[in-house]
């Protein structure tokens, strides 16, 4: 296979924080001359098209048009236990369909290479299948195990002490319980097609290249990652922010940027703690809900603050003096590519490990869900704004965003181990 003319397949979660950062991959990797097409249910096809990248869809039978929609707004309506028991559910009816209808798909599609988000592991089963290279994504919080760091979805620190250590396998033992119904499926299809079984689904990564979205600068310390895996920093693209906004509504005063990303923004009580914080501060709060919020809702908080439905959010964190988020990776990366400091109100998912991050690089505070109030979050805002620590934590990790190489580097990567067949390792 020729370096210029690799045909790349995508096969990643439907949702935005998965899909946005592959996105902006495949339109690099497309400037570069190279073909891309994700393989996904028709509800994602309009975000890929308008990207103008190739789509094949699959799944009309359990996954028709309309309910994609309709379990993100189930899912953005719960929390904790309720929360995980939807998402495993929802990952597991889409590891099915792909293995069911992902190799003819593939094979219609006429890919030389897949690119595989890390949390779908059957990606890794289907490029085995059709005998062609694969790379592994880490557009999430990467899942590379260690004893000594905590499993992705836990608000602890790093530790390399006896009961740390302890606590971390627990951890790990109960996310393999909590995911057994998705190993399950893939177990299943790795038997039909006479495949080995894997101990782990750390097997499922690809020996030529891991490419993730954190700098090392982002992440906890670590021992035992494979030589070929590559911290590129975020992966975004030019044409992928268009969204307008009346810049005309700012007023000049210190800038705070609010956002719970594209699957929490229906919390109307935690906008509204942050527009309470905020209002005890002499700041200007701009609030993007990604129109989860009815009119009813946003006629509160619109009195005393910028209230949008989308935002522009790189460009307004390029004039911010600080972020108020759920510890979402993207709109994490985004703020810290712009130095910007941060309060993180982690609320589900991985976002208690994306939390412990801005904690342990001192790129912000975090505020638990339990906590939040509107005296903490306040006090939380005003240590970030006014202490110098914060944000020469932020700027340490903008500059090595800006060295890591970002969607450039990953496609580089990318092309060089498909074509080649061979692993990259970070060192070169």
């Amino acid at each position: 296979m020729a370096a210029a003319d690799v045909r790349f397949g995508i096969i990643s979660p439907p949702v935005p924080g998965h899909l946005n950062p592959f996105i902006a991959l495949g339109q690099t990797l497309r400037d570069a001359g190279h073909d891309v097409v994700f393989v996904q249910m028709a509800d994602v096809a309009a975000r890929v098209e308008r990207a103008g990248l190739a789509f094949v869809p699959i799944g009309a039978s359990d996954h028709p048009v309309g309910s994609l929609a309709q379990s993100l707004d189930t899912l953005g309506r719960l929390h904790g236990h309720a929360a995980l028991k939807h998402v495993v559910q929802a990952v597991s009816q889409t590891t099915r369909m792909f293995a069911r209808e992902g190799l003819d798909a593939l094979r219609e599609a006429r890919v030389d290479a897949l690119l595989v988000d890390q949390t779908e592991p059957i990606g890794a089963v289907l490029a085995e299948r059709l005998g062609v290279p694969f790379v592994t994504v880490c557009n999430a919080l990467l899942v590379n195990r260690e004893a000594g760091v905590p499993p992705p979805f836990t608000a602890w620190s790093p530790s390399e002490s006896w009961p740390a250590l302890l606590r971390n396998q627990a951890g790990y033992l109960a996310s393999d319980f909590a995911l057994r119904a998705v190993h399950r499926v893939v177990a299943e299809q790795r038997t039909a097609w006479g495949m080995t079984s894997w101990r782990s689904m750390d097997d499922s990564f690809s020996p030529l290249a891991q490419l993730s979205q954190q700098p090392a600068a982002f992440d906890f310390p670590r021992r035992s990652l494979p030589p070929t895996f590559h911290y590129c920093g975020p992966f975004r693209h030019a044409a992928h922010e268009d969204t307008p906004f009346d810049w005309s509504r700012l007023d000049g005063r210190p800038l705070v940027y609010g956002s719970l990303g594209t699957l929490q923004g229906s919390k109307r009580e935690v906008f509204g703690t942050f527009v309470d914080a905020c209002s005890d501060l002499n700041v200007q709060l701009v609030l993007s809900h990604g129109g989860a919020l009815d009119a009813s809702a946003v006629r509160p908080l619109e009195s005393r603050a910028v209230v949008v439905s989308y935002a522009p959010q790189r460009a307004i964190l390029a004039r911010a003096a600080a972020g108020l988020t759920h510890a979402g990776l993207n709109t994490v990366l985004d703020a810290l590519s712009a130095g910007v400091p941060l309060v993180a109100v982690p609320l589900a998912f991985e976002q208690p490990a994306i939390g412990a991050r801005v904690a342990w690089t001192g790129t912000g505070r975090v505020v638990p869900f339990a906590k939040l109030s509107r005296h903490v979050l306040r006090t939380s805002l005003e240590a970030v704004l006014t202490q110098p620590s914060y944000r020469q934590a932020a700027a340490r990790v903008q500059h090595a965003i800006a060295d890591a190489g970002g969607a450039e580097r990953a496609a580089r990567v990318a092309v060089t181990a498909c074509a080649t067949g061979r692993p990259v390792l970070a060192s070169v």
